[in-house]
């Protein structure tokens, strides 16, 4: 379940960071962001997560098992189906799209921008990570007509050895340059764990693949490099504003993003572990407990690797800090957590924490030690719950806000 939640986490990191560029530039600068950003991350994590869970190759079916672990295709929220006829060719539909129903009620426009002008593109770039003979092709797309027909999209996937090969995109470049792209996940060792599941998603392809059917090592494995894919089209996005808007604007529009994608993962978190204000089943945790558990899970502090999160309870308070990481190194501090080192930083923080409980407090406070970053939080039963950020608020218009991760 928590592996769901990442890769939907993930995929609503748009749905956070989009409406800021719209608003200020449009709906075709947004286009442009869109498609510079998934063009930039994409092919970067999509060989990231074939070293990690051993599935290198240069076949259809290879180009598959990285979509199945890719936050552009969040299990359920978007239900893609697959189907290999050899090495070369393949296809792919969606018999549902939940990114199609967000954009739908916006009008065509919107639907034609997503459908036809961004994933031309960018599902391209995806393919062309394991093979730059590979072309993604719509049988149908959107707009559907008539308007309730299913599948919602139909492509096919053919790999020509004679076609010429795809250059890699100059975003993937600079976002494979970044520290993100090059950080080590350590396998944990299996001692104590449920034994079973696979070690590697080697072998043939399978399209009922399902993060359970890993073993635990592995599948701590697969959660952190879905997390990076976060952190990967994050980077890209702030390069893609700089790029097709503003550079003034770039690190405003992505810390607005990240006060979006922050509270709204944040109350999901706490609704899947049952930890929610109202009406959870273990309504008599400690509030600072509550908040600790969800930081320890929450994307935005994962994996480790990437960012050295510190969480110190006492029973006043909860002492929170990040030390010196690879995420604060990036170049020209290119990162969600380079953001909040910021003299004005977005609060991030108050919303990751309201997302929780609307009557905790944040507090920033001088680093201890060799800490970089530090809050302070507290909380008093007794106090006006806070109103939820007007970011949040706004991520909320996705349709995956709310989505029902165990129905489907």
């Amino acid at each position: 379940m928590l592996g769901r939640e990442y890769l939907l986490a993930g995929h609503l990191i748009d749905r956070a960071g989009m409406p800021q560029i719209i608003g200020r530039s449009g709906r075709e600068a947004m286009q442009a962001v869109a498609i510079e950003e998934w063009m930039g991350a994409s092919p970067v994590y999509t060989r990231r997560v074939q070293r990690a869970l051993g599935f290198a190759g240069d076949d259809v079916g290879t180009i598959f098992k990285g979509m199945q672990l890719d936050i552009g295709a969040p299990h359920r929220f978007m239900d893609f189906r697959f189907r290999v006829s050899d090495p070369l060719h393949g296809e792919f539909w969606l018999a549902s799209c939940g990114a199609l129903m967000d954009v739908e009620p916006m009008g065509e426009d919107f639907v034609v921008g997503m459908c036809h002008h961004i994933e031309d593109p960018t599902f391209d770039a995806t393919a062309c990570a394991t093979n730059p003979r590979a072309r993604m092709r719509p049988l149908h797309r959107p707009p559907r007509e008539p308007a309730d027909r299913h599948p919602h999209c139909h492509w096919v996937v053919e790999i020509d050895p004679s076609a010429s090969p795809v250059p890699e995109p100059p975003a993937a470049l600079r976002v494979a340059a970044s520290r993100a792209a090059g950080v080590e996940i350590a396998r944990p060792a299996a001692e104590g764990t449920e034994p079973g599941g696979r070690d590697a998603y080697d072998g043939a392809f399978d399209p009922a693949f399902s993060l359970d059917d890993l073993s635990w090592p592995t599948l701590v494995v697969a959660l952190d490099e879905v997390c990076l894919q976060g952190h990967l089209l994050a980077h890209s996005f702030l390069w893609a504003v700089e790029h097709a808007v503003d550079g003034g604007f770039a690190r405003e529009a992505t810390g607005r993003q990240c006060v979006g994608i922050a509270g709204l993962v944040a109350s999901r978190l706490a609704r899947m572990l049952g930890l929610e204000v109202a009406g959870s089943a273990r309504r008599g945790a400690g509030a600072l407990d509550r908040i600790a558990r969800v930081l320890d899970l929450h994307p935005l502090f994962r994996p480790r690797v990437y960012v050295d999160l510190r969480v110190a309870p006492s029973d006043e308070h909860l002492s929170v800090a990040v030390g010196p990481c690879e995420a604060l190194a990036e170049d020209g501090r290119r990162s969600w957590h380079g953001l909040l080192a910021d003299p004005d930083p977005p609060p991030v923080m108050e919303a990751l924490v309201q997302g929780v409980d609307p009557r905790a407090r944040v507090r920033r406070v001088d680093p201890p030690g060799d800490a970089v970053l530090a809050w302070e939080i507290t909380h008093d039963p007794g106090a006006d719950p806070l109103p939820e950020p007007p970011e949040v608020t706004l991520t909320h218009f996705s349709t995956g806000a709310a989505f029902d991760l165990e129905r489907g």
